[in-house]
């Protein structure tokens, strides 16, 4: 049985005074508690002051949560990329070209980049204003141990600056809930980098080392083992985000820098493959099936680090990308409204080895829908209007479908997580709860780690085909080329695929339709820009190119 977070429904993003930076910054709360009453116990503080942060890591509303709502963080990083598309077909999914140019890498035709902004650095005050109410509270109560809120405050205040500077490259990094002008202009992206790290390793220690995923006190909160993933995934990315000018064709060598980990120095590579190792000291393992991480009951998986918890009763948050995806005749059989849009690249089709028999990995049958459709419970043929079986066409796909043949067809849909027939809100509102982090990317990158560091051979190749072999698939040496390919076939629709493209100095190369762009060839574009509105009120400078 489920223990459920209780959250407050306290709003904790306070009113910033500044009426320059209001869209930036504003909320308005209206049903916040009388100090006196909000704050009396170690439990009010974090309900009160914590508790609807983490309602906010997930959402309901576009542009809103690290996954699960639309128009948000998980479509900048997915629909830009190799990994899928949103094509036209006919009058639906134009949307005034802003899924054309997000493929396209016209980024500065995209809408939605400033709300994705304005979410993630609501966040962030949120999280100065929780840490301030913490610091309040220590000195009202001398004798409580705040300890682990504070760690816990920081480690998310880190976590959203982290996705924020990895889409936007400069970031203000302000430590107030109030904070002046200067605070708020934007800092050199190897600032706010090292601020990230530093602030998540003076949070590790101090946090629970109780699985995230447990039923219980610390389900779907910030735990020591979120906090090592997040260090091993923003290390991972060092010669990235040590980079301030990222139109040079050149970066810092990360081999180089050095960093304190628990008192013992360790290059950038040594550093993630640490944490890397503490999480897996921590219990973490795979599942013995891959699906179970996304089941309907998938908090059972021993391999889930963090996750948006769902619930139907319980929770507000809801998970839009799978019913975005099917057809609507394939959704109405599931009992589902779909909309008929995303799916896989021609790319990522020829990745998972589509239409090459044995050589298939097996991850495309529990990816994708893609050929025949079946009813997922039944087993009948989903059917069109004219009575004819729905069938996906996975090459036929391509950026505008308008008066194509498979206008409504062409594309495998997203499949990933089971279907859960009691869900509501259209399918949005369901009990799978939503990954985050899990121990097979853990695995992956502590690969990576080793090959970069120039340590390729046995451990390495072993950590590689753990992940493979839990799939059924055959033994491969552990290259760069085969761990980019393998993070495609192991975390498809999870959200990281730009990420790992700029990484591997991949993200800027033509592929499905979408040529090289001018932009792509000078490096402005492995940014996205900064919102108007941020930029007059602060005073800083345009990200180059927009």
């Amino acid at each position: 049985m489920k223990r459920y977070i209780t959250y407050s429904l306290l709003i904790v993003a306070a009113t910033l005074l500044m009426a320059s930076c209001d869209k930036f910054l504003e909320d308005n709360p209206t049903d916040r508690l009388p100090e006196d009453e909000a704050y009396n116990t170690v439990t009010d503080l974090w309900n009160n002051a914590l508790g609807s942060i983490y309602l906010n890591i997930g959402g309901s509303a576009p542009s809103q949560g690290l996954q699960g709502t639309a128009r948000g963080v998980w479509d900048l990083n997915t629909f830009s990329t190799d990994e899928a598309m949103i094509p036209t077909r006919g009058t639906d999914w134009y949307d005034g070209g802003i899924w054309q140019n997000l493929f396209l890498h016209r980024f500065g035709n995209v809408d939605f980049t400033g709300d994705t902004w304005n979410y993630l650095f609501k966040e962030v005050l949120a999280c100065n204003r929780a840490l301030e109410r913490i610091d309040a509270f220590e000195k009202a109560h001398p004798g409580q141990d705040v300890k682990e809120l504070r760690a816990e405050a920081r480690a998310l205040r880190a976590m959203f600056l982290f996705y924020a500077m990895d889409l936007y490259g400069r970031v203000p990094v302000f430590l107030s809930s109030n904070p002046t002008v200067q605070e708020m202009k934007l800092q050199d992206r190897s600032v706010a980098f090292k601020h990230i790290v530093s602030e998540l390793q003076a949070a590790e220690n101090d946090l629970s080392r109780v699985p995230s995923r447990k039923f219980g006190e610390y389900y779907g909160r910030m735990t020591a083992s979120v906090a090592e993933f997040l260090l091993a995934k923003v290390l991972l990315n060092a010669e990235v985000y040590a980079d301030d000018d990222w139109t040079d064709a050149q970066h810092p060598d990360a081999s180089t820098m050095t960093w304190d980990v628990n008192g013992e120095t360790l290059n950038t590579w040594q550093a993630v493959e640490r944490y890397c190792n503490a999480i897996s000291s921590n219990g973490f393992k795979l599942a013995d099936d891959f699906k179970d991480n996304f089941s309907i009951s998938n908090e059972e998986s021993p391999e889930l680090i963090f996750t948006i918890p769902m619930d139907i009763y319980n929770y507000s948050n809801r998970f839009s990308q799978q019913f975005r995806s099917l057809h609507y005749n394939h959704a109405s059989a599931l009992g589902l409204n779909g909309e008929n849009g995303p799916c896989a690249t021609i790319e990522a089709m020829k990745t998972f080895g589509y239409g090459k028999g044995i050589d298939t990995d097996m991850r495309l049958y529990w990816t994708y829908y893609y050929d025949q459709v079946y009813h997922d419970q039944t087993g009948e043929p989903v059917t069109l209007d004219d009575g004819s079986q729905l069938v996906y066409y996975p090459m036929a796909v391509k950026l505008d479908l308008t008066n194509d043949p498979y206008e409504k067809t062409a594309g495998a849909r997203m499949k990933k997580y089971e279907i859960d027939l009691a869900a509501m809100s259209d399918g949005q509102l369901r009990r799978n709860d939503i990954v985050l982090f899990r121990y097979a990317d853990v695995l992956l990158m502590q690969c990576e780690a080793m090959l970069r560091d120039g340590r390729a051979g046995a451990q390495a190749d072993a950590l590689l085909n753990w992940v493979r072999q839990r799939v059924g698939m055959a033994w491969r040496p552990a290259t760069l080329d085969n761990l980019l390919e393998e993070r495609m076939l192991e975390l498809a629709w999870e959200g990281w695929r730009r990420n790992d493209l700029i990484r591997f100095g991949m993200f800027t190369r033509p592929y499905t339709d979408r040529p090289q762009t001018d932009a792509d060839r000078m490096g402005y574009t492995l940014v996205f820009p900064i919102p108007g509105e941020t930029l007059s009120a602060c005073g800083s400078a345009q990200n180059p190119g927009y």
